[in-house]
């Protein structure tokens, strides 16, 4: 019987519009039935959104052709593509679990054969929207002003070019100049603020710690996007081809660089980041504990996929029989062989 696998990464901070999120970022790469990689062919896929588990409710159909890369890898915007059922804009991020659904005709036509259910950890803007909505039991924005812990206030003035945020913890506003012809949006996580000026090619960050603006350049022909997690942000630089994560904790940027025919994408836990190296087989992990990156090598025939929770991450080398796991509290991959005959998967569990 014929197989078709998939090594599937979900991620957020795929912008198509400046207001609001149109489409999220999705990878995979394409196997035959003999296990190889399609290199430089094209394929086409069916996604499907399901609602609140594995065999759910379709709210979104969409169809989508792509060419492979020279290592079978696919890159695609879910929400881009031939919309067949539903519509990507009237889904309700809010409510209930979210499953993302694969099939792919590796010949590129209609005979599409399912190679995943996936459930979606994380939707698009919807920790941010759970954030700011004062009426969701996840909401920490209600307890902010009730129980008196500091809050934090900002926004773009685009006719004098600058950001402004009020320190709460000094009582006063810090401005930081843009450029004129840029169009920032500013992004917030734990009473810090961010906005990327495309224009001066520049990233700014303010710190709560240090009551200060911290600014990292980036490549001019790259637009980046930033990522945040628990107070720390972090965006990629494809055209130089170095990820970037600021410490809220050191009020630095620390960057770590990736093979330039890589198109990594960075998953968030915690205030951690990691990415894959698919060119360079490495797996690296940014710890906000120690400030620094860790890398793990993998072997160059296998094509593992990160999985994250509570700060730490973990995928399985299927080739070298070793599943990896970064453990944040240590700042150290550990790992743990397997026999050669297996192809497990990775389970999550966890625990306060």
């Amino acid at each position: 019987m014929k197989k078709l696998y998939a090594t599937i990464g979900l991620f957020l901070a795929s912008l198509v519009s400046a207001q609001v999120p149109q489409a999220f970022s999705y990878q995979t790469i394409a196997f035959n039935a003999a296990g190889a990689p399609i290199a430089n062919g094209n394929v086409s896929l069916r996604i499907s959104i399901l609602d609140n588990a594995a065999n759910g409710t379709v709210l979104y159909t969409e169809t989508q052709n792509k060419t492979t890369n020279a290592k079978g890898l696919v890159n695609l915007n879910i929400g881009q593509g031939t919309a067949t059922t539903g519509n990507f804009g009237a889904i309700n991020w809010g409510t209930n679990a979210k499953f993302v659904k694969v099939e792919m005709d590796p010949a590129g036509g209609s005979n599409y054969t399912n190679v995943g259910v996936n459930q979606l950890m994380s939707v698009p803007y919807a920790m941010v929207a759970d954030k700011i909505n004062m009426n969701s039991n996840g909401s920490s924005l209600n307890d902010d002003i009730v129980e008196n812990k500091f809050s934090n206030f900002g926004f773009i003035d685009s006719y004098d070019a600058k950001a402004y945020v009020f320190n709460s913890k000094t009582g006063t506003w810090v401005a930081q100049t843009f450029n004129t012809y840029a169009s920032p949006t500013l992004v917030t996580s734990n009473g810090n603020f961010a906005f990327i000026d495309a224009y001066s090619a520049k990233s700014y960050v303010f710190s709560n710690k240090t009551g200060t603006w911290i600014a990292q350049t980036f490549n001019a022909s790259a637009s980046p996007t930033l990522i945040t997690s628990n107070g720390n942000f972090a965006f990629m630089d494809m055209y130089d081809a170095k990820a970037y994560v600021f410490n809220s904790k050191t009020g630095i940027w620390t960057v770590q660089a990736f093979n330039p025919s890589a198109s990594p994408s960075l998953v968030s836990s915690n205030g951690n980041f990691a990415f894959m190296d698919m060119y360079d087989t490495k797996a690296y992990a940014f710890n906000t504990k120690t400030g620094t990156w860790i890398a793990q090598a993998f072997n160059s025939s296998a094509n593992p996929s990160l999985t994250k929770s509570n700060g730490n991450f973990a995928f399985v080398d299927s080739y070298s029989s070793k599943a990896y796991v970064f453990n944040s509290k240590t700042g150290t991959w550990i790992s743990q062989t397997f026999n050669s005959s297996a192809n497990p998967s990775l389970i999550l569990s966890e625990s306060n």
